[in-house]
């Protein structure tokens, strides 16, 4: 089965607001639901795993398309954002860390 044909399947039998994990860690898939008028659709939710294996967030960054993508690596590859991220690195208080979690049925992309 390709990629595509699992992706309509994902599409057409999974549960509103499910999320898949990937071969990919902290890349999920995401099934967003039917809203006014417009049909289920997928995503890709972009949420860093921890040490442990748990996504750092309950939600994270949802594209939806590759031109969203696209504009993310844009800003993402900012210098500037980086030099904020290290900033703020320095002056936050350090995150004690969750237990592991076992990744199970994970879509291979």
């Amino acid at each position: 089965m390709t990629t595509d044909e699992r992706l309509f399947q994902y599409l057409k039998e999974g549960k509103d607001w499910q999320r898949k994990a990937t071969n990919v860690p902290g890349v999920f898939l995401l099934k967003l639901p039917a809203f006014k008028g417009r049909s289920a659709t997928l995503a890709i939710e972009i949420n860093p795993i921890d040490s442990f294996g748990f996504a750092s967030k309950k939600r994270g960054v949802l594209i939806r398309s590759k031109a969203q993508l696209e504009e993310m690596i844009r800003l993402l590859s900012n210098p500037k954002l980086s030099q904020l991220a290290k900033s703020i690195d320095e002056v936050n208080p350090v995150k004690k860390s969750s237990p592991a979690n076992n990744q199970e049925n994970i879509f291979e992309i």
